[in-house]
């Protein structure tokens, strides 16, 4: 007996739900690469990422995705997205993905 069969008998009246479809965000694409770079500020590493020409609400979703994929910190400020630590590998794949241009810079 599985922990399925298990749940179907302690919940008899539960009905199972499919789970949703992958939702597919709405950010709009640009032409230009995106700046992927590596600093550190105050002995500590961040990444930032800036040059998205789209809405800012746009890169703000952008910035707000990439935090809870890579549960990490990190801020918005001036059209730029500030992730703490050194995720420009991991972020780049991301947002290849996502089918934006990523262009690496310093390192």
């Amino acid at each position: 007996m599985d922990l399925k069969d298990q749940l179907k008998n302690l919940f008899p009246e539960h009905k199972e739900t499919q789970e949703p479809a992958v939702k597919k965000s709405n950010i709009w694409l640009q032409e230009d690469p995106i700046i992927c770079k590596y600093e550190k500020r105050k002995g500590k590493p961040i990444t930032i990422l800036e040059g998205y020409t789209g809405a800012t609400s746009d890169f703000k979703i952008l910035a707000k995705e990439i935090k809870t994929k890579l549960s990490v910190g990190g801020s918005f400020k001036d059209e730029k997205i500030i992730i703490q630590g050194d995720y420009r590998d991991k972020i780049m794949t991301m947002l290849k993905e996502k089918g934006f241009k990523v262009k690496r810079v310093g390192g």
